[in-house]
């Protein structure tokens, strides 16, 4: 095998995972809101009624994330990405057609078995495949692929459907998916380095058998680290799904809605930004990663616990928000690999991120009824402690990872 050359091909991995979120997972996740209320208006149907069919996609991720794990390490990622990405276009065509809601409930449980290869495994597995340095870095421009997806493509959403109705959108949308993303994935993808005769970046003859340093899989399962994961997990992607609610509280704060979009677009920049910070910030030291993460949501939520008193704290706090929105999916994939190695990454990462399915389907319904009995400003006060609880279980699990580094 060749040492790393000037230009590795890991970054044309990372373009194609780029792809991946930006554009599919931008259009079936960041996009999805645009669609409600012309949907669901046409369908003659309530937007809640409509809306189910993402708890459908997340229910059916959740089912599937064990599984993917398996298959990613026992069949090429490759295809199955370029598969999973052709089913995600041809459902978009599929949904230009839709007539009744139940449609779109099958749709989207087709398509949170693609999610479960193209949203939670993609990127973590194959940069951990590719690179050994600034994995943290690719993770988290990967992962903020999908928040820029969503600062593009939500107003050509809105324009599509302003000017050709929202099933020509649908349409474009899967014509895209199909005559660019997959492709694309087909041609450019690799599995791992060996394919291009290349060794991972970062890594040389002497220190690839380093890298394969860690537990396997029955092991980790049995470890107190592992659950703890699972938890951590599970509180953060509660405590992001709080991000739905958070316009209504503006409003009901006394600002008009113009003014919580402002709050929504800094949660978003909050998000974006974050992701690539919080990887670079990883890649000096993962403990400063987390306590970023955590740190900067538990100062958020203050500054819209005290953004009555004015329209700036709202902003900065929705944007420090959007840090702690940030670190779920990128803590959890780091905190895997800092914690267990790289040995079984694919099937431990599968099973810990099937907190985040199970979290996103559960607390974002559960928090609109939580909503409904208590004061909000509570529920940001439950989000400050949930945020320290993860802070405090992802600072045992990293405590803990020398044991498992050596095996």
């Amino acid at each position: 095998m060749s040492t790393p050359a000037k230009f590795h091909y890991g970054y044309v991995i990372v373009f194609c995972c780029c792809l991946i979120m930006g554009i599919n997972i931008g259009f079936v996740m960041s996009c999805a809101g645009i669609f409600y209320k012309p949907v669901s208006s046409a369908l003659g149907i309530s937007v809640g009624d409509f809306g189910l069919y993402m708890t459908f996609i997340n229910a059916f991720s959740f089912l599937m994330l064990s599984i993917a794990g398996k298959m990613m390490d026992n069949y090429s990622a490759r295809w199955l990405l370029t598969i999973s990405s052709g089913i995600t276009g041809l459902l978009y065509l599929g949904m230009s057609q839709f007539s009744a809601a139940w449609h779109f409930y099958v749709a989207g449980a087709i398509t949170g078995i693609c999610l479960a290869f193209l949203l939670y495994l993609s990127y973590p597995i194959l940069i951990n495949r590719w690179f050994k340095t600034r994995v943290g870095f690719f993770i988290g421009l990967c992962s903020a692929a999908s928040g820029i997806g969503g600062v593009l493509f939500n107003p050509l959403a809105g324009h599509l459907i302003a000017e050709y109705g929202w099933r020509n959108t649908y349409l474009i949308f899967g014509i895209i998916v199909l005559a660019i993303v997959t492709p694309l994935l087909g041609l450019l993808l690799r599995n791992y380095p060996e394919d291009k005769g290349l060794l991972p970046f970062g890594n040389d003859k002497a220190t690839v058998e380093q890298a394969k340093t860690g537990t396997d899989y029955s092991r980790a399962i049995k470890s107190p680290e592992f659950y703890v994961l699972v938890v951590f997990t599970f509180l953060m992607i509660s405590v992001s799904t709080l991000n739905l609610f958070l316009p209504t509280y503006v409003n009901n704060s006394g600002y008009t809605v113009e003014q919580s979009a402002f709050v929504a677009s800094a949660i978003m920049l909050g998000v974006t930004v974050g992701k690539v910070a919080l990887g670079w910030i990883n890649d000096k030291s993962p403990l400063a990663g987390v306590l970023t993460s955590v740190g900067f949501g538990i100062i958020g939520f203050i500054f819209l616990l005290l953004g009555e008193t004015g329209m700036a704290l709202m902003i900065i706090g929705g944007f420090l928000f959007g840090w702690a929105y940030a670190g779920v999916t990128l803590e959890t994939a780091l905190l895997v690999r800092t914690v267990f190695g790289t040995k079984d990454y694919s099937q431990i990462f599968s099973n810990i991120a099937i907190a985040l399915a199970l979290g996103g389907a559960v607390m974002s319904g559960a928090w609109g009824y939580i909503t409904d009995l208590i004061n909000f400003k509570y529920i940001l006060t439950t989000g400050i402690i949930l945020l320290a609880v993860s802070g405090i279980l992802g600072f045992f699990a990293l405590r803990k990872s020398n044991q498992f580094q050596s095996i």
